[in-house]
Order: structure tokens, then sequence, then C-alpha cells
């Protein structure tokens, strides 16, 4: 395997804003969150310069199509707004606040917020963003919020500059999320993400890390064959060039340990394993803070679960549905094949 890295520079960006006060907005300081559907499908483009391709991804009975405006599509780097959006959100309705699809906030602190440059073309590269982001049209089957959408929608309704500097800078911003987004926060669909994130350099290490985050979460390790990796990844390379592009990454991993909270590596069999580092949060439920304890379930449950949720683990299923749950049901039994049923639904059976 031919590895391409510069063994004296960091693979991280520098952390252009070391200061205590990382990530707080006007009201509340909000740990940064993305929702579950779009770390558990490839709804952004890895690209770096316009990508104008219609996409659609497949997995079981899931699927996604992702349509560019002119300004092509989001990518992953745009995907900063809507974590940041997302993070104001879930820290007022953890508060007891009331919450509107509608955000309001400084553009400044949004790009210190996700590490990001704060002169002229840090503005202008959040205003193609705020762009690529409500022009971006997506039809998908994913269920957010307990709602199955088959409509085609932006990821951002609209985006309006309500304050602008005399040099065209902007300083406050409104967005409107769309409901699918909006749905998701409301059913707390999310995860907390490590700040470090925002460090990433290249697209592919953002999104191997949301990969693992929401598959490994709190797990030791958690394996992915490299071929499905690639395809919950979204790109568009070849297998070979996939393959050296997630070496690189493997390899600079070794050197640096950059990759937050999961190590990575590519075993012979092209078997990427992610390790925990042990930096999750305590519980990767929605909120972070609170966690419900359930009792065992019947042994007749795992039965049954196996036969609504046919070629899964239903252990894995436990797990996914213990972290996901945010309190404790009348009837853990009934409420675990139910569960179970909505997982088959989604996403069919394994690949």
């Amino acid at each position: 395997m031919s590895i391409e890295v510069v063994r004296g520079r960091s693979p991280l960006l520098p952390d252009r804003h070391p200061t205590p006060d990382f990530f707080v907005c006007d009201i509340f300081d909000a740990a940064p969150k993305g929702d579950m559907a779009s770390m558990e499908h490839p709804i952004f483009s890895l690209a770096t310069k316009a990508d104008k391709r219609i996409r659609r991804y497949e997995h079981g009975s899931v699927f996604v199509e992702i349509a560019p405006s002119a300004h092509g599509l989001a990518t992953v780097h745009d995907r900063d707004i809507l974590i940041y959006c997302i993070s104001q959100l879930m820290t007022a309705m953890n508060e007891g606040k009331p919450i509107s699809p509608v955000v309001h906030f400084k553009a400044h602190d949004l790009l210190k917020a996700t590490n990001r440059i704060t002169s002229g073309e840090g503005y202008a590269a959040l205003r193609a963003a705020l762009e690529r982001l409500k022009g971006t049209q997506i039809s998908t089957n994913i269920v957010t919020g307990g709602e199955e959408t088959f409509e085609t929608f932006g990821l951002i309704d609209r985006a309006k500059i309500v304050r602008e500097t005399r040099d065209g800078r902007m300083q406050e911003v409104e967005v409107k999320l769309s409901d699918w987004v909006f749905n998701a926060i409301r059913q707390q669909e999310v995860l907390t993400l490590n700040r470090g994130y925002f460090r990433l350099r290249k697209p592919l290490e953002r999104r191997m890390y949301e990969i693992a985050r929401k598959h490994c979460g709190k797990k030791d390790d958690w394996k992915i064959s490299l071929s499905v990796l690639q395809k919950k990844c979204g790109s568009s390379s070849t297998e070979k060039e996939f393959r050296r592009l997630v070496g690189n990454i493997v390899e600079e991993d070794e050197l640096h340990s950059h990759m937050p909270d999961y190590s990575v590596t590519l075993d012979d069999d092209d078997m990427v394993i992610f390790r925990n580092r042990g930096t999750v949060p305590n519980s990767s439920s929605v909120d972070d803070t609170k966690r419900v304890e359930i009792g065992g379930l019947n042994p007749d449950t795992y039965n049954d679960a196996r036969i609504v949720a046919p070629g899964w683990d239903v252990y894995h299923l436990e797990r996914e549905w213990r972290d996901w749950i945010t309190e404790a049901p009348r009837d853990p039994d009934a409420a675990f094949i139910g569960f179970c049923k909505k997982w088959q639904e989604r996403r069919g059976r394994p690949s």
C-alpha cells in the first residue's frame, strides 16, 4: 500500500481560537451535535470544488437522492452550519426553553465555534455554504422524528443576512431549518460530536469520524469493510483510490493520533477498524446528561426480535435501542420489539 504522507506536517488544522469561550453563543454555550440521519447516510459531498452530480444512495429499504443547484451540492464542511444550529437548539430544549426552526446567530460566533478563519474569506465561504445548503434538494424515505418523508426538500428553507457591515461582511444571520432537520432535533435524534471534529482538514476524515461516532459509539471497537465504508461516505473515487485515501488517513493517525475519539486502522483483508480512545461522552444517547436505566429483557423477546428483524444481530439492536430511548417504557419487551420492527422497515436486511 503506497502511503503519501508529509511526515513533518500535522494533519490537523491549527486551533485558531484556543479561548475558553469556544462555541459560546449569545444565549448559551452549546456542545456540537449532529443529526443521526446524515451521520448514517451520505447526504453531504466530499468534494472541495463545485459538485454538480445527482447522487443516489441505497441501503436496504432506505434511499437518498441528492440533487445540486447551480452552486453545487452542500459539502461536508457546509454541514458545520447545521451542526451549529442543531447545537444551539438542543441546548435550549434541554434547558426547557421553547425552540423554533428559525435560528438567529452572529456570523463571527459561528466562524469561531467551527474553527474557521474570521477574515473576509471566511465570511465569503459562509455565504457560499448557505447558498449550497439552500439549493441542495433531497428526496428520501429516511425517518426522522417518526415521520417517513418522500417529498423533495432542502436542508435549509432559507437564509437571511439580518445585518451587514459597510465592507460587506455578515454580522447577523437568520437560518430557517427544513422540517426534516427540525424533526430530528425535536425527537432528539442527534449525537454529541468531539470539538476536535472542526480541526480535521479532509472531508473524508470528517465523514469517517461521523460514521464511527454513529456506529462505534461507546463500544470498544467497530469494523466495516472498505467497500461498505466507501458507499457510506458517498465517495466517487475508484476502489484503488479510495483505499489509498483511507490508507493515508490511517498512516497519519498512527503518527499523530489526530482522529477524535477513535483510532483507525486498515487490515490486509480491507477491513477498517475503529477503536474507542475512551473520550466519548458517558452516553451516546441524545441528551448526554440523561441515561435511562432499563432492566433485562425476557429471553423470548430476543427470539421475537429475530423474527421481526431477520438477519440483524439482536444484541446490537438492543444496544441501539437502549442508547436511543429517552424514558423507561411501561413494557420494555414490547417497546424493544416495536423498535426492531421500525428498524427493519427503515433499513431492511443487513448487507
